[in-house]
């Protein structure tokens, strides 16, 4: 199988990771997300093992100007 046609269903279990952004904890994978207090709004990662036997590095970035703020009169600014 080629590389390119790789889908998250083929990676084996080992070369996946879960991590907690932003503090990079990497998750355990015999307890829950209950189990280890992840919040509703917290942000996991899916890491793969990359071919260097490495784990690829994850950044989210969060947008700042996602939400526009609406002028004074009421109206949008989109």
């Amino acid at each position: 199988m080629s590389k390119g046609n790789v889908t998250l269903m083929d990676q084996p279990v080992n070369d996946q990771r879960l991590i907690l952004m932003p503090a990079g904890d990497v998750l355990e994978d015999s307890k829950s997300l209950a189990d280890q207090k992840i919040e509703n709004d917290a942000v996991v990662a899916l890491a793969l093992r990359k071919d260097d036997n490495q784990f690829e590095d994850v950044n989210i970035v969060k947008p700042n100007d996602f939400y526009q703020p609406r002028d004074s009169e009421g109206g949008a600014n989109w």
